[in-house]
């Protein structure tokens, strides 16, 4: 990333905005890159100028890549007033992705969650109106796969917002006062799914997938857990942890080159020849697929970084 973007004293930083990538249109899918989470204190004085007050955080990062990760939503259920506020601050045009809750995924482990579910979709999620992007679900290291767990799991999952306005209905008492129901206009919802348990490398996961449009989130882990690009949806949906250490390794020119021409080609609605997949058939090629990638390598601020550079890649294979 360019030092200047570093640099901006917080009353000029919103001229800095990214030319990201929405591709020609009759060409490719909209391509967002982007970071996960944007509240780390290493990022202050080297991401964030070291005048940016903390609550401005965000509005910083949203004019310099188009779409981040809620990850908080993962760890507890946020309040209506929070996503109103992440609205208020991103600009026309932002997506956010939004982490699914541990409390249904590794404590629950996907039994009985249909309160949960509802009391998460009624959390104030709706707030987030026309920047809403797709929901992640990540499944602890320890869930093996279980086609018929899975299956259950993924009708419950609505697939618009009628759907998840309907679910937010069903929440519990504990969510008196501080829900947030109406979705407003009719529109799908994406679901992507980051697995981290070998038993998953099974094809008949990948045809489940398939069958139910939800993404496989293809996940770059340094080698810990299982790396596939079997596309299962009309969009991708990647995450960067590190490809040398987990969590803390930044990315050459030359894997960020190896990235944006993956990006390119799943956007352009195919898939590389070399791609390594689980299932020996290939997704059906699209006219276009959107592409959502975000670094999760963040430890040694290297996620913001990588980010912006990828960026400048796929755009210049965009000229």
């Amino acid at each position: 990333m360019p030092s200047s973007l570093t640099r901006n004293s917080p009353r000029d930083y919103t001229r800095a905005s990214s030319t990201v990538t929405r591709g020609a249109v009759a060409r490719t899918g909209a391509i967002r890159v982007g970071v996960s989470g944007w509240r780390y204190a290493p990022w202050r004085g080297t991401f964030y100028p070291k005048t940016l007050p903390h609550r401005r955080e965000l509005e910083y990062a949203s004019r310099l890549l188009p779409t981040i990760e809620i990850n908080g939503s993962f760890y507890s259920l946020q309040r209506p007033e929070y996503y109103a506020r992440w609205y208020a601050e991103t600009p026309a045009g932002f997506v956010f992705s939004v982490k699914g809750s541990r409390y249904i995924t590794h404590m629950r482990r996907l039994r009985n969650v249909e309160v949960p579910l509802a009391n998460f979709f009624a959390s104030g999620i709706a707030n987030l109106r026309d920047k809403l992007g797709p929901f992640l679900w990540q499944f602890p290291p320890t869930m093996r796969y279980d086609a018929r767990l899975l299956e259950e799991f993924f009708a419950l999952l609505p697939r618009d917002t009628a759907q998840a306005e309907a679910l937010s209905r069903r929440r519990d008492a504990k969510m008196r006062g501080r829900a947030r129901l109406a979705y407003g206009p009719a529109r799908p919802l994406l679901h992507a799914v980051e697995v981290r348990h070998e038993s998953f490398v099974d094809p008949s996961f990948i045809a489940l997938l398939r069958r139910q449009r939800i993404a496989f989130v293809v996940a770059d882990t340094a080698g810990k857990w299982p790396y596939a690009e079997d596309v299962t949806a009309d969009f991708v949906y990647v995450r960067l942890h590190g490809d040398k250490k987990l969590y803390v390794s930044g990315y050459t020119e030359a894997a960020l080159a190896r990235w944006a021409k993956r990006i390119r080609a799943w956007a352009t609605g195919g898939e590389l020849a070399d791609a390594r997949r689980i299932s020996r058939t290939a997704a059906p090629h699209r006219k276009m697929r959107d592409v959502y990638c975000y670094f999760d390598n963040d430890v040694k601020v290297k996620a913001p970084r990588d980010a912006r550079r990828l960026i400048e890649l796929v755009s210049k294979d965009e000229a």
